[in-house]
């Protein structure tokens, strides 16, 4: 799945991303794409459970590819 992120993505965002991620499902293979502002997750949940983490991580989020 992947998701836009509705801001500017800059390097110090992708910890920030990846941990967010990774609360929802550790076992989540996360590839981010900072000049795209976007990021793909390859997990068997729901895209909309990451979004949570998203929101509370300060990032504006949607789902742009299921």
């Amino acid at each position: 799945m992947k998701f836009a992120i509705l801001e500017k993505l800059n390097d110090r965002d992708v910890p920030r991303i990846t941990n967010a991620i990774i609360s929802v499902d550790p076992d989540a293979k996360v590839a981010r794409d900072v000049g795209g502002n976007t990021v793909d997750v390859d997990s068997w949940l729901f895209a909309e459970e990451f979004l949570v983490a998203f929101y509370d991580a300060g990032y504006d989020v949607r789902i742009a590819q299921r």
